[in-house]
C-alpha cells in the first residue's frame, strides 16, 4: 500500500468525527462524535457551576485503577472506573491540568501502562472552553 493510499484510508476513517457542545440542556455536554449516530470516541460532561466534570474515553481499556492525567507542564492522578469499551474519570475544572487541557487542546490518561490521547483540534477550541466557562464553579 503507498503513503498517498494509506493517507487516503485514514482521513476517510477519521472522516465525519466532530466536537459538539450541547449547552442547552444539564447537564452540559462537549462530545467526539459523528452526529446522528452512537458513534462517540469521547464525551466530558458536567452539571452547570458544579465545578467538576466527568471524561469518558471511549474504546477498549486496560481496566479500572489509578490514572495519570496530563496536559503540558500539568498532571494529576484520579481513580478510573471502566467497563470494556468506556474509562471515566472526574476533573476538576479548576485543577492546572484541565486549564492545560482548556489551553492546548491536548490531553493523555494513561492506567497502567495503557495511554488514551483526547485532541481538540484548534478549529474547535472555543467549544472547550465554553464547556469549562459552564462547569466552573
Amino acid at each position: 500500500m503507498t503513503f498517498i493510499t494509506l493517507a487516503a484510508v485514514v482521513v476517510a476513517l477519521q472522516a465525519g468525527w466532530t466536537w459538539t457542545l450541547y449547552e442547552e440542556a444539564s447537564p452540559v455536554v462537549l462530545a467526539n462524535e459523528i452526529p446522528d449516530t452512537p458513534r462517540l470516541k469521547t464525551v466530558l460532561e458536567c452539571q452547570p457551576g458544579s465545578g467538576v466534570a466527568r471524561l469518558d474515553l471511549f474504546g477498549p481499556n486496560a481496566g479500572p485503577g489509578i490514572a495519570t492525567i496530563v496536559s503540558g507542564p500539568a498532571s494529576a492522578t484520579g481513580q478510573s472506573d471502566a467497563s470494556e469499551t468506556q474509562r471515566s474519570i472526574a476533573l476538576r475544572t479548576d485543577h492546572p491540568v484541565f486549564g492545560q487541557f482548556v489551553q492546548t487542546g491536548a490531553l493523555d490518561v494513561a492506567v497502567a501502562g495503557r495511554h488514551q490521547i483526547v485532541t481538540v483540534e484548534t478549529d474547535h477550541l472555543a467549544k472547550l472552553r465554553r464547556f469549562a466557562e459552564l462547569c466552573g464553579g
